[in-house]
């Protein structure tokens, strides 16, 4: 029952903090050792007197202190638990050798005890501690659940989906006001339907135990919720309700490059998934264009399948996994953002981009590039790639700082294109027609316009105006095909006229 201390030698001159757990409910659940702790100290100091077995003690003549009145005085939980810990340190380093009392057993779902450990852990005092009988048990029994099976434990002052496995046993405590039930109720609709069955335990393990379905959305108005109160979130069985966790949806692509899985989605490789992912990355940046918020949502979910299936391919030939990729991930952006998980500082955003390229010029000099330029992946597109290199070059220094020598270039380049055009060497105009391109390129970099971002602008504008030829021939019951280019002209004027109005 009591935790071992291992040398007390050690911890005979250090301030000693004596915990004990008053389990769940009544004097009946606290273990005979305990009991008679608290009646030879005859004085306690609970976390609060919120507690059956508190007022059957002080029914015995126990003497008790309570650290209540802290929550009135503090905003947070956080700033309660420090001072109930920096109180007892004190009481510790007076010689007192206090009696800290918590409900339940004092290793499970107490921060206060936590915090104590790490005072331990600094050298500050030495802890004893008398386990007394946690609210798990008999909560696991009111609800007739096996925990083998799986569950987790939460505290609701602090719930966060991203914490929660639906496909398990959940346990919620620190369900003791209103509030708190309306917080987390909102934040398990945002996963669950407002119909999900779910229960409250009161005072479980007591002669006053009570337990209460409902469903989710009552959860903050249907009864009266206190300190003794926690919330069961049944597993999830229905699938649907699971589509939004990343667990279920790889293994929805395991299942597709598996065993009995789809035939198309198991003969794909890594080279011949390249022209899609290309395809999806230009529909996301479509649907960015259009201000389409749930065209994005799709489009960004079908990249991340081309990810996702990357990730099941690399695992199916033993190389990589998901988990590899996100890994690799998280660590760069940790490594290439000190000023936000590190010591350094970073004011504005061009405070960042210095930041992020010392990062990566640090990496070079590892040895993991020997070239600016081959940070530049040759996969992309040719505008976006020039683009790339150019913006590489520039950042050391190889880069013209105005846009003087720029246009002269482009003259230059644009007399060559017209000579070897006029000379029928094809193969030569190619050469000098991708010069006139690179150094638009440069131009346009200058000057703050993406090339890409630029092109594709006036590919839209294009396909307005084109369509608005369509659509005006065939009021007049003219095809394209019949239509002069004088008058084709004449409408894409005034397309352009109309797209002017619009803007």
């Amino acid at each position: 029952m009591e935790r071992v201390i291992e040398s007390m030698e050690e911890t005979s001159f250090k301030p000693i903090v004596q915990v004990v757990g008053l389990g769940p409910g009544t004097l009946e659940q606290i273990p005979l050792g305990i009991y008679r702790l608290i009646h030879n100290e005859k004085q306690l100091i609970c976390r609060t007197k919120e507690h059956p077995a508190i007022r059957e003690l002080q029914a015995e003549g126990i003497e008790i202190e309570s650290f209540d009145e802290l929550y009135e005085a503090h905003d947070e939980f956080a700033s309660v638990y420090e001072a109930i810990t920096e109180q007892l340190v004190q009481k510790a380093e007076a010689d007192e050798r206090p009696v800290y009392a918590v409900p339940g057993h004092p290793l499970v779902a107490e921060e206060t005890v936590q915090q104590l450990k790490m005072k331990e852990a600094e050298g500050a005092i030495a802890l004893k501690i008398w386990g007394g009988q946690s609210f798990l048990d008999p909560i696991f029994q009111a609800l007739g659940i096996d925990p083998n099976d799986g569950f987790q434990l939460r505290d609701g002052t602090s719930f966060y989906n991203t914490t929660w496995e639906m496909t398990t046993h959940l346990l919620v405590t620190q369900v003791y006001d209103s509030m708190i039930a309306s917080d987390l109720k909102l934040t398990l609709l945002e996963r669950l339907p407002e119909t999900y069955e779910v229960k409250l335990v009161r005072a479980a393990g007591t002669t006053e135990e009570r337990v209460f379905s409902l469903p989710l959305v009552d959860l903050d108005r249907s009864m009266e919720v206190d300190n003794l109160t926690a919330l069961y979130v049944p597993p999830v069985e229905e699938p649907t309700l699971t589509y939004r966790d990343f667990s279920t949806l790889r293994e929805v692509i395991q299942t597709l490059r598996g065993p009995g899985g789809c035939p198309w989605d198991k003969k794909q490789t890594h080279a011949s998934l390249k022209k899609y992912l290309i395809e999806e990355t230009y529909e996301v940046l479509e649907a960015i264009d259009e201000e389409d918020d749930e065209h994005l949502v799709e489009e960004l979910g079908d990249v991340l399948l081309q990810v996702m299936l990357h990730a099941q391919i690399g695992e199916d030939e033993g190389f990589f996994n998901v988990e590899d990729v996100i890994e690799t991930l998280t660590a760069k952006m940790v490594r290439r953002h000190p000023h936000v998980f590190g010591e350094g500082t970073a004011g504005n955003a061009d405070d960042v981009k210095l930041t992020w390229e010392a990062v990566k010029q640090a990496e070079r000099e590892t040895g993991k590039t020997s070239s600016v330029l081959e940070e530049v992946s040759s996969a992309q597109p040719a505008l976006l790639f020039a683009y790339e290199l150019q913006k590489k070059a520039a950042k050391v220094g190889f880069d013209w700082g105005e846009s003087a020598p720029m246009w002269e270039k482009w003259k230059e380049e644009t007399l060559e294109l017209a000579e070897e055009l006029k000379s029928g060497s094809h193969e030569n105009a190619v050469k000098e027609y991708g010069d006139v391109l690179f150094v638009l390129v440069n131009i346009g970099r200058h000057f703050g316009i993406h090339p890409e971002e630029a092109l594709l602008t006036s590919n839209q504008k294009f396909i307005k105006r084109f369509r608005y030829i369509e659509r005006k021939l065939e009021e007049e019951g003219i095809t394209p095909e019949e239509a002069t280019l004088v008058k084709m002209d004449q409408l894409w004027d005034q397309a352009k006229e109309e797209q002017r109005k619009g803007e």
